[in-house]
Protein backbone atom coordinates (compact mmCIF):
# COMPACT_ATOMS: atom_id res chain seq x y z
CA UNK A 1 0.00 0.00 0.00
CA UNK A 2 1.36 3.78 -0.95
CA UNK A 3 1.05 6.62 1.12
CA UNK A 4 0.79 9.84 0.57
CA UNK A 5 3.45 12.01 1.86
CA UNK A 6 1.54 15.61 2.67
CA UNK A 7 4.61 16.82 4.20
CA UNK A 8 5.68 19.98 2.85
CA UNK A 9 8.85 21.54 3.42
CA UNK A 10 8.69 25.26 4.94
CA UNK A 11 10.90 28.13 3.05
CA UNK A 12 13.86 29.13 4.84
CA UNK A 13 14.95 32.66 5.79
CA UNK A 14 18.44 33.45 6.15
CA UNK A 15 20.53 36.44 6.57
CA UNK A 16 24.42 37.25 4.95
CA UNK A 17 25.86 40.17 7.84
CA UNK A 18 27.74 41.23 4.66
CA UNK A 19 29.02 40.51 0.79
CA UNK A 20 32.65 38.93 1.86
CA UNK A 21 30.55 35.93 3.06
CA UNK A 22 28.37 35.55 0.27
CA UNK A 23 30.14 33.00 -0.48
CA UNK A 24 29.23 30.69 2.10
CA UNK A 25 25.61 30.52 1.18
CA UNK A 26 23.21 28.99 -1.02
CA UNK A 27 22.78 32.26 -3.16
CA UNK A 28 21.86 30.23 -6.57
CA UNK A 29 18.40 28.63 -4.26
CA UNK A 30 17.38 31.97 -3.08
CA UNK A 31 15.36 35.14 -3.55
CA UNK A 32 18.17 38.29 -2.38
CA UNK A 33 17.10 41.32 -0.63
CA UNK A 34 19.83 43.52 -1.34
CA UNK A 35 19.60 46.06 1.88
CA UNK A 36 21.75 48.87 2.32
CA UNK A 37 19.50 50.94 4.58
CA UNK A 38 22.06 54.32 4.92
CA UNK A 39 21.27 55.26 2.08
CA UNK A 40 21.05 53.23 -1.25
CA UNK A 41 18.55 50.58 -1.06
CA UNK A 42 16.59 53.71 0.58
CA UNK A 43 17.77 56.33 -2.49
CA UNK A 44 16.09 53.40 -4.73
CA UNK A 45 12.94 52.60 -3.72
CA UNK A 46 12.41 56.26 -3.52
CA UNK A 47 13.35 56.66 -6.81
CA UNK A 48 10.91 54.26 -7.77
CA UNK A 49 8.01 56.24 -5.47
CA UNK A 50 9.19 59.28 -7.53
CA UNK A 51 8.60 57.65 -11.18
CA UNK A 52 12.18 56.78 -11.82
CA UNK A 53 11.15 53.89 -14.75
CA UNK A 54 14.69 51.86 -14.28
CA UNK A 55 17.74 51.77 -12.18
CA UNK A 56 20.93 50.64 -13.63
CA UNK A 57 23.08 49.72 -10.71
CA UNK A 58 26.95 49.58 -11.20
CA UNK A 59 29.81 48.60 -9.28
CA UNK A 60 32.12 51.37 -10.85
CA UNK A 61 32.17 55.22 -11.68
CA UNK A 62 34.08 54.15 -14.61
CA UNK A 63 30.98 51.72 -15.74
CA UNK A 64 28.70 54.98 -14.64
CA UNK A 65 30.55 57.61 -16.68
CA UNK A 66 30.42 55.76 -19.54
CA UNK A 67 26.40 55.63 -19.28
CA UNK A 68 26.52 59.13 -18.56
CA UNK A 69 27.83 59.81 -21.76
CA UNK A 70 25.35 57.89 -23.36
CA UNK A 71 22.44 60.24 -22.01
CA UNK A 72 21.63 58.58 -18.75
CA UNK A 73 20.85 60.34 -15.49
CA UNK A 74 23.46 59.30 -13.03
CA UNK A 75 23.96 59.00 -9.11
CA UNK A 76 27.69 58.48 -7.81
CA UNK A 77 28.42 58.21 -4.06
CA UNK A 78 31.60 57.17 -2.57
CA UNK A 79 32.27 57.59 1.41
CA UNK A 80 28.92 58.84 1.73
CA UNK A 81 29.68 61.87 -0.76
CA UNK A 82 28.30 63.03 -3.95
CA UNK A 83 31.10 62.74 -6.92
CA UNK A 84 31.70 65.97 -8.76
CA UNK A 85 30.02 65.28 -12.19
CA UNK A 86 27.48 63.00 -11.57
CA UNK A 87 23.88 64.49 -10.94
CA UNK A 88 23.02 63.14 -7.44
CA UNK A 89 24.58 61.29 -4.88
CA UNK A 90 23.30 58.87 -2.71
CA UNK A 91 20.03 61.14 -0.96
CA UNK A 92 16.71 59.69 -1.33
CA UNK A 93 15.71 63.52 -1.51
CA UNK A 94 17.37 63.55 -4.93
CA UNK A 95 14.64 62.06 -6.02
CA UNK A 96 11.88 63.67 -4.29
CA UNK A 97 13.43 67.08 -5.03
CA UNK A 98 14.17 66.23 -9.09
CA UNK A 99 12.01 65.61 -11.68
CA UNK A 100 12.60 62.28 -12.47
CA UNK A 101 9.55 61.09 -13.87
CA UNK A 102 10.04 57.98 -16.65
CA UNK A 103 13.60 58.40 -16.16
CA UNK A 104 16.53 56.10 -16.50
CA UNK A 105 18.94 56.71 -14.06
CA UNK A 106 22.44 54.88 -13.73
CA UNK A 107 23.59 54.33 -9.72
CA UNK A 108 26.83 53.40 -8.44
CA UNK A 109 27.66 53.39 -4.47
CA UNK A 110 29.83 52.81 -2.14
CA UNK A 111 28.40 49.28 -0.89
CA UNK A 112 24.92 48.70 -2.59
CA UNK A 113 25.34 48.79 -5.92
CA UNK A 114 28.75 46.43 -5.45
CA UNK A 115 26.29 43.74 -3.16
CA UNK A 116 23.39 43.93 -6.33
CA UNK A 117 26.27 43.20 -8.49
CA UNK A 118 27.92 40.38 -6.36
CA UNK A 119 23.97 38.42 -5.80
CA UNK A 120 23.12 38.15 -9.71
CA UNK A 121 23.73 34.34 -9.45
CA UNK A 122 20.11 34.47 -7.48
CA UNK A 123 17.02 33.29 -8.37
CA UNK A 124 15.74 36.73 -8.05
CA UNK A 125 17.50 40.10 -6.04
CA UNK A 126 15.11 42.86 -4.77
CA UNK A 127 15.71 45.82 -2.75
CA UNK A 128 15.17 46.46 0.83
CA UNK A 129 14.30 49.35 3.00
CA UNK A 130 12.26 50.24 5.43
CA UNK A 131 10.57 52.54 3.68
CA UNK A 132 9.11 49.41 2.13
CA UNK A 133 9.45 46.66 4.93
CA UNK A 134 5.63 45.56 4.65
CA UNK A 135 5.60 45.58 0.36
CA UNK A 136 8.58 43.38 0.72
CA UNK A 137 8.17 41.16 3.52
CA UNK A 138 4.20 40.39 1.29
CA UNK A 139 6.05 40.23 -1.99
CA UNK A 140 8.34 36.95 -0.18
CA UNK A 141 5.61 35.59 0.87
CA UNK A 142 4.03 34.85 -2.32
CA UNK A 143 7.28 33.74 -3.53
CA UNK A 144 7.42 29.51 -2.91
CA UNK A 145 11.53 30.44 -2.27
CA UNK A 146 13.97 30.71 0.06
CA UNK A 147 14.83 34.07 1.31
CA UNK A 148 18.05 35.58 1.66
CA UNK A 149 18.42 38.83 3.32
CA UNK A 150 22.38 40.47 2.05
CA UNK A 151 23.36 43.09 4.31
CA UNK A 152 25.55 45.64 2.36
CA UNK A 153 27.58 46.58 5.62
CA UNK A 154 30.09 49.37 5.11
CA UNK A 155 33.27 48.14 3.13
CA UNK A 156 33.14 44.69 3.45
CA UNK A 157 32.06 45.00 7.44
CA UNK A 158 28.62 44.36 9.08
CA UNK A 159 26.96 46.99 10.19
CA UNK A 160 24.12 47.85 12.59
CA UNK A 161 21.25 49.10 10.25
CA UNK A 162 21.29 47.03 7.65
CA UNK A 163 21.12 43.96 10.60
CA UNK A 164 18.10 45.32 11.57
CA UNK A 165 16.52 45.96 8.42
CA UNK A 166 17.22 42.06 8.35
CA UNK A 167 15.73 41.27 11.44
CA UNK A 168 12.65 43.12 10.33
CA UNK A 169 12.16 40.95 7.47
CA UNK A 170 13.21 37.58 9.74
CA UNK A 171 10.30 38.59 11.85
CA UNK A 172 7.25 39.05 9.06
CA UNK A 173 8.63 36.32 7.62
CA UNK A 174 8.76 33.83 10.79
CA UNK A 175 5.04 32.79 10.37
CA UNK A 176 5.74 30.92 6.74
CA UNK A 177 9.75 30.60 6.98
CA UNK A 178 12.23 28.65 8.39
CA UNK A 179 14.46 30.63 10.55
CA UNK A 180 17.80 28.90 9.04
CA UNK A 181 20.99 30.09 11.03
CA UNK A 182 22.42 31.75 13.53
CA UNK A 183 22.89 34.96 11.66
CA UNK A 184 19.09 35.27 11.13
CA UNK A 185 18.28 34.61 15.12
CA UNK A 186 21.21 37.32 16.09
CA UNK A 187 19.46 40.18 13.27
CA UNK A 188 15.66 39.05 14.78
CA UNK A 189 16.73 39.86 18.13
CA UNK A 190 18.89 43.07 17.46
CA UNK A 191 15.43 44.27 15.88
CA UNK A 192 13.34 43.12 18.79
CA UNK A 193 15.60 45.26 21.25
CA UNK A 194 15.54 48.54 18.61
CA UNK A 195 12.26 48.53 16.80
CA UNK A 196 10.37 51.16 19.09
CA UNK A 197 12.99 53.14 18.81
CA UNK A 198 15.57 52.98 15.32
CA UNK A 199 16.93 56.76 15.73
CA UNK A 200 17.43 56.41 19.15
CA UNK A 201 19.33 52.53 18.92
CA UNK A 202 21.18 54.01 15.99
CA UNK A 203 22.14 57.13 17.21
CA UNK A 204 25.84 56.19 17.93
CA UNK A 205 26.50 53.25 15.17
CA UNK A 206 29.60 53.75 12.98
CA UNK A 207 27.92 54.82 9.59
CA UNK A 208 25.57 57.07 11.19
CA UNK A 209 28.44 59.11 12.93
CA UNK A 210 30.26 58.85 9.75
CA UNK A 211 27.29 60.43 8.08
CA UNK A 212 26.53 63.23 10.37
CA UNK A 213 30.11 65.08 9.78
CA UNK A 214 28.60 66.37 6.72
CA UNK A 215 26.17 69.19 5.92
CA UNK A 216 22.26 68.42 5.39
CA UNK A 217 22.90 64.73 6.09
CA UNK A 218 20.84 64.64 9.18
CA UNK A 219 17.54 64.25 7.47
CA UNK A 220 18.62 61.64 4.93
CA UNK A 221 19.13 59.54 8.52
CA UNK A 222 15.53 60.33 9.63
CA UNK A 223 13.96 59.56 6.55
CA UNK A 224 15.60 56.10 5.80
CA UNK A 225 14.27 54.97 9.15
CA UNK A 226 10.89 55.38 8.52
CA UNK A 227 8.65 52.75 7.92
CA UNK A 228 6.30 51.71 5.41
CA UNK A 229 5.96 54.92 3.33
CA UNK A 230 5.43 52.42 0.38
CA UNK A 231 4.45 50.04 -1.37
CA UNK A 232 7.18 49.15 -4.19
CA UNK A 233 9.31 46.67 -4.22
CA UNK A 234 11.88 47.34 -6.89
CA UNK A 235 13.70 44.18 -8.91
CA UNK A 236 15.97 43.67 -10.58
CA UNK A 237 15.84 42.60 -14.47
CA UNK A 238 18.76 41.64 -16.25
CA UNK A 239 21.07 44.43 -15.29
CA UNK A 240 18.36 47.07 -14.40
CA UNK A 241 16.13 47.60 -11.33
CA UNK A 242 12.65 48.17 -11.91
CA UNK A 243 9.64 47.95 -10.06
CA UNK A 244 8.00 45.02 -9.07
CA UNK A 245 4.54 43.99 -10.36
CA UNK A 246 2.59 43.62 -7.14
Amino acid sequence: MLFKNNFVKKKSVDVCLSPELLHLYDVGNSIVVMVDILRASSSMTTAFANGVRELIPVATLEECQKLKEQGFLTAAERDGKKIEGFDFGNSPYSYIESDVEGESVAITTTNGTLAINKSKQAIQVIVGSFLNKTAVNNYLKQTNENVLVLCAGWKGQANLEDTLYAGAVVEGLSDKFDIKADGAMIAFNLYQNAKDDLNGFLENCNHVQRLKKQKGILRDIEFCLKEDMYSIVPVLEGDKLKKAMI
